[in-house]
């Protein structure tokens, strides 16, 4: 049974290394939640580590602009491990092939021309057309405001029957963006995948970018051990089961994606409806919380 807690502090001193999902968790694509700075930062003053986990598909570099545009003082994490950067070596390793087609908005061009100094030592990844491509690299909608993944159907037949396969960059179906509900690069490849396709994936809950968050906190002098991890996150499909795959104990923001399943008090989430619904889910969270705090 999941145990409902009041705020991380209860549990903190239990470990050394927190892996922190930050959409929904630490701000909500517009602001920073001031509570949940403050918690990481307490954690880190007490000793521990923090490595923010997200699914984005930036590479590091364009995560960190953001958080700073953001406001997210830097003594609140140690390191930061994206689906980007996991997917990006995906990529350069030619998961899909060397001649891709970049499904995704323009803002994701960094994935492309943000590259690793190892990189150099690789076959250049040429982006081209659809019909000329080997393979999809996806990131997201072209369109995110306004389309839905259904609008891709047609293209995905026809990738479909050439036999191209989709590096997905951003494992997330959904996320919020303010009080803006929006589809991510996860939601089309799920969509491919259910067409018959082959989907790679980089991001949570896959192992790819929890590796990366381990070397990650091995770089700040941490001795990983399942057992003083805990991964934090509102995505039950993403960020809990992800963690619950590697071993370490969770931490479920109940005040993120899934806030209206479990009573009108957001950062007080009602126990029943909580029990009830992982149930439902066949994920049992360690630990949850109204809002990181």
């Amino acid at each position: 049974m999941t145990r409902i807690i009041s705020d991380f502090a209860e549990i903190s001193t239990n470990y050394n290394l927190a892996l922190v999902d930050l959409w929904g968790c630490v701000h909500n694509g517009e602001r920073v939640y001031p509570a949940a700075e403050a918690a990481l930062q307490a954690f880190r003053k007490a000793g521990g580590c923090v490595v923010l986990v997200t699914n984005s598909p930036r590479p590091t570099a364009g995560v960190q602009a953001q958080l700073d545009a953001m406001g997210l003082s830097h003594d609140a994490y140690d390191g930061i491990a994206t689906s980007g950067d996991a997917a990006q070596a995906g990529m350069l390793m030619g998961a899909v092939g060397r001649r891709v087609w970049h499904l995704g908005p323009e803002k994701d061009d960094s994935f492309f021309t943000t590259l690793p100094d190892w990189a150099k030592d690789q076959p250049e990844i040429e982006r081209v057309s659809f019909d000329d491509a080997e393979g999809i690299v996806c990131t997201g909608l072209f369109d995110e405001w306004t389309e839905t993944p259904e609008e891709y159907r047609g293209r995905f037949l026809s990738a479909k029957a050439r036999g191209l396969k989709l590096l997905c960059a951003n494992p997330d179906i959904i996320v919020d963006y303010g009080d803006k509900r929006i589809y991510c690069a996860g939601a089309l490849a799920q969509l491919y995948d259910q067409m018959g396709g082959e989907s790679f994936y980089f991001g949570k809950p896959h192992p790819p970018i929890y590796d990366l968050a381990r070397r990650i906190a091995t770089s700040k002098g941490v001795k990983f051990s399942e057992d003083r991890a805990i991964a934090i996150g509102d995505g039950i499909g993403t960020d809990i089961k992800g963690g619950l795959v590697e071993g370490i104990d969770t931490l479920f923001i109940t005040g993120g994606l899934a806030a209206a399943e479990f009573g009108p008090d957001v950062e007080n989430p009602d126990s029943k409806l909580l029990q009830d619904w992982t149930a439902t889910q066949e994920i049992v969270p360690t630990f949850a919380i109204g809002r990181l705090r």
